[in-house]
């Protein structure tokens, strides 16, 4: 893929986001796009973040920390060079400023100049994360999109303390059914989110789901409002107040009805990258499930 065409792709899936948040009635503004790198080269991550883009999300513990220790050290090259201004990605405001500024931060990334600002790159962990992997994950993170379990939330917290920082998650339910999602199950949702609230070190943001694959966009309709009904109910009784404002809900083949169905985060990946790679094969552990 050639810049144009990824640059083209780019300014594509942002625009089809903007018309899908202007039918729900909402500001294109009101959506967080997380670019998932999962099947990008490392100079197209490079590439968008010069386009603006400042989030993004990997599925694999390794591969997230490899590819910010990658886009680091380019950042902390581009430091040192002359600036030239660089458009910025319209993104959620609300959501942005407080991923921007959270309790405290273990690892965050060096700056790129971009419109006469200081601009970072934010890493989402959005796939399935093993227990114990959740001290390396905590260091490279801003947000961990997949905590499905009252024992990953508390080594969260546990590997969170050690290091005297806060660690942002959202809780991921089940919202399809399917079995072989990860996932809470939609009755367990409130209690666990209860249960997270006590934690010091670990700040629940939100509620994450998957939709079952399908080639009809509108199939994940029903899964989202399901969500997107859990949602309101644990922020209606009050859990993690005034910081409960994330639903991230919506892949490459469904963000659009997640958007009209209440996303204000979407994790999309091959609609920007392309699909992966022909014989391309997954590796065989618990880490394989991913948004695309």
């Amino acid at each position: 893929m050639t810049s144009a065409e990824l640059k083209q792709r780019y300014e594509e899936t942002k625009g089809r986001i903007a018309e899908a948040a202007a039918r729900a009635g909402r500001a294109p503004g009101e959506v967080l796009l997380v670019a998932v790198t999962k099947y990008a080269e490392a100079d197209q991550i490079r590439e968008l973040i010069q386009l603006g883009q400042v989030d993004f999300g990997e599925n694999r513990v390794q591969q997230l920390l490899q590819r910010a220790a990658m886009i680091d050290e380019w950042l902390g090259r581009q430091r040192t060079l002359p600036s030239t201004p660089r458009a910025r990605a319209s993104i959620g405001a609300n959501i942005a400023e407080r991923l921007a500024k959270p309790a405290s931060i273990s690892r965050a990334s060096p700056a790129t100049a971009a419109a006469g600002a200081q601009a970072k790159v934010r890493w989402h962990m959005i796939g399935h994360l093993q227990r114990n992997k959740a001290k390396q994950a905590i260091d490279a993170v801003r947000l961990v999109h997949s905590v499905d379990s009252l024992r990953l939330a508390e080594e969260l917290q546990a590997a969170a303390g050690k290091r005297d920082h806060v660690t942002d998650v959202l809780l991921q339910v089940n919202a399809s059914g399917e079995r072989s999602k990860y996932g809470c199950s939609l009755p367990a949702a409130v209690h666990l989110a209860e249960q997270i609230d006590t934690m010091v070190q670990v700040r629940l943001r939100g509620v994450m789901t998957m939709a079952a694959l399908s080639d009809n966009p509108e199939h994940a309709r029903a899964t989202f409002g399901r969500c997107r009904e859990v949602f309101e109910e644990i922020r209606d009784a009050g859990i993690a107040s005034g910081y409960f404002d994330i639903l991230s809900m919506g892949m490459s083949s469904d963000f659009e009805v997640a958007i009209q169905e209440g996303a204000n985060l979407v994790r999309v990946g091959s609609a920007i990258f392309g699909e992966p790679p022909q014989g391309h094969v997954e590796p065989d552990d618990d880490e394989a499930e991913s948004e695309k």
